[in-house]
């Protein structure tokens, strides 16, 4: 894959002036303190609750953050309040996404519905979205689970979509998991002052910063990249300090907290988050490329802007194809450093309407490719096998594919 040299410059200045890249920001941020306290790896606090000998003192900061959602001046009152361990990750992962601030969650579903009762409380229950998004996410604006309304639209059609009690406008780019893209500029741009929420978990602040096109709420399924290894559940929610107030008072009043543990392999998981996406990212453009070759293959869906991800729909049976693979995972999620396939009419996507999710794109014979760090031709070897024999097709034909991407990833 030929990168831009500079596609991770996206500089921004430290406490001395001093310009410093993504990369070095995903390694130092929320640990900027370290070295002065003595220490090299961040300490994980595990504690529920803190002693405080001035009761008037802790009346005062507790009155404080009903009013405003800031977090509380001194030292950490309760662990539904918020935890020094996953106040690194916040930090972090704010640096990363040009935002004032973070709010993390239990799960990514978690941070959504904390967006949604914000808005909602304020009597904005109505949703503008363009689907696809995660199926799950769909469901929960679809059935109403939280009092919210949805209009489905494309992206040409939100500012026709918009009403006065309109809270919030949700996008998914690269969607889920088609990998389709939108303009997100431009949809920014039509939501006028409703907030556009910009799914960014497949692109990650390493090939996108929504924040930077126009978007105030940049949502992640932490479990995904930014944990990076399959063994954390976590959701955040990258925004205005005005508005992550507000996420903190939900936080606390619903529970939806993140545990310390989960904080501390956020935190080191961002410090390898560059490295990895490049890595699975040269490896899923080259895929997308033998499969776009290959007979067997209908069709490949990779986006413009790159990354990890990789659907393609088969001309055979694609459950075959899920129980045929042998290094490859067949299982559900994405972003760790191995390689996961799964079938999402089957898995991620089976809550959603069967038309509506056609309509989206996702048909019967897709599948969902999460490319992890394996050696790339161990992965097409295993591909190969689980896509079964070319019958009927020349061993010199190899034009079968279609691929919905340029010849080199471009950032956006």
């Amino acid at each position: 894959m030929d990168w831009d040299k500079d596609w991770d410059k996206d500089l921004r200045a430290d406490t001395r002036g001093t310009t410093r890249a993504l990369a070095t920001e995903a390694v130092h941020a929320g640990r900027d303190d370290l070295a002065r306290q003595g220490l090299h790896a961040p300490p994980i606090d595990l504690s529920t609750t803190y002693p405080s000998y001035d009761s008037r003192a802790e009346a005062a900061r507790i009155d404080a953050f009903a009013a405003t959602g800031a977090e509380p001046d001194g030292p950490p009152v309760y662990g539904r309040l918020g935890n020094p361990t996953v106040a690194r990750f916040e930090t972090a992962l704010a640096r990363l996404e040009g935002t004032e601030a973070a709010v993390a969650f239990a799960s990514g579903m978690a941070a959504l519905s904390a967006v949604l009762l914000v808005r909602g409380s304020m009597g904005l229950r109505h949703v503008v979205a363009v689907r696809p998004l995660y199926g799950c996410s769909d469901h929960l604006l679809t059935a109403g689970l939280l009092g919210s309304e949805v209009t489905w639209t494309d992206p040409a059609g939100v500012a026709d979509a918009l009403r006065p009690d309109t809270g919030l406008v949700l996008v998914e780019s690269p969607a889920n998991p088609t990998l389709a893209e939108v303009d997100l500029r431009a949809v920014a741009h039509a939501c006028g002052s409703v907030p556009l929420l910009v799914d960014n978990t497949f692109a990650t602040p390493v090939l996108q910063r929504p924040a930077g096109h126009g978007a105030r709420l940049v949502l992640h399924s932490a479990t995904k990249y930014l944990g990076g290894h399959g063994d954390v559940l976590a959701g955040v929610v990258a925004c205005d300090e005005e508005f992550a107030g507000r996420l903190r008072q939900i936080r606390f009043a619903t529970g939806g907290v993140l545990h310390p543990l989960a904080g501390y392999l956020l935190l080191r998981g961002l410090s390898t988050l560059p490295v990895r996406v490049r890595a699975a990212s040269a490896n899923a453009a080259e895929l997308a490329r033998r499969l776009a070759a290959d007979p067997r293959v209908a069709r490949v869906h990779y986006p413009r802007i790159g990354g990890a991800m990789v659907a393609f729909e088969v001309h055979g049976d694609p459950h075959e194809v899920i129980g045929g693979v042998r290094l490859i995972t067949p299982a559900v999620s994405l972003g760790s450093v191995d390689t996961l396939i799964q079938h999402p009419a089957s898995i991620s996507h089976r809550i959603v309407d069967a038309g509506d999710r056609r309509d989206a794109g996702v048909s019967d014979r897709l599948l969902r490719l999460s490319v992890g760090l394996e050696d790339g031709d161990d992965l097409w070897a295993d591909l190969d096998g689980a896509l079964g024999e070319r019958t009927g097709v020349p061993e010199g034909d190899r034009t079968g594919g279609t691929a919905d991407r340029p010849e080199a990833p471009a950032r956006n």
